[in-house]
């Protein structure tokens, strides 16, 4: 397994995106009844919005906490982050919803903060030295 040693960047925007996950799904499901008609989004759709955000903040969080992380754990973060902003922008694309002029705007807002966090993670990541596998070095000498 390819390890990486957290940069502290990354351990920072890790726990930035595990705040806001856990913000915004903490908002999206617990008020979505009242959000849905001013920002022209299904009741449904906002709250399992916010009830898949709350386990993702929790891993995030896990993550931040981590000084050693499986570099494949950090290309998923990256991964889901980019399926998120591509998903919300065909929400307003694809017509599957009539937002309102402030659901548009919603809808934006949290794309583009998603895509920061992802920048910063990317960054982060760059920033973040290949770990040997302890053990490795003695088994190879052998």
């Amino acid at each position: 397994m390819s390890l990486i040693q957290s940069s502290p960047l990354l351990r920072n925007a890790l726990a930035l995106d595990a705040a806001a996950c856990a913000g915004m799904g903490l908002l999206l499901a617990a008020a979505a009844g009242p959000l849905a008609t001013p920002l022209g989004l299904p009741e449904a759709f906002l709250r399992d919005a916010g009830i898949v955000l709350l386990p993702c903040a929790a891993l995030l969080g896990l993550f931040a906490s981590r000084s050693v992380l499986p570099r494949l754990a950090i290309y998923a973060v990256i991964g889901v982050n980019l399926v998120w902003i591509v998903d919300s922008i065909a929400i307003l694309l694809m017509g599957w919803f009539a937002p309102t002029g402030l659901g548009i705007a919603f809808v934006l807002a949290q794309a583009a903060a998603v895509a920061i966090v992802t920048e910063l993670e990317v960054i982060g990541f760059r920033r973040s030295p290949a770990q040997g596998v302890p053990g490795a070095e003695e088994a190879s000498l052998r």
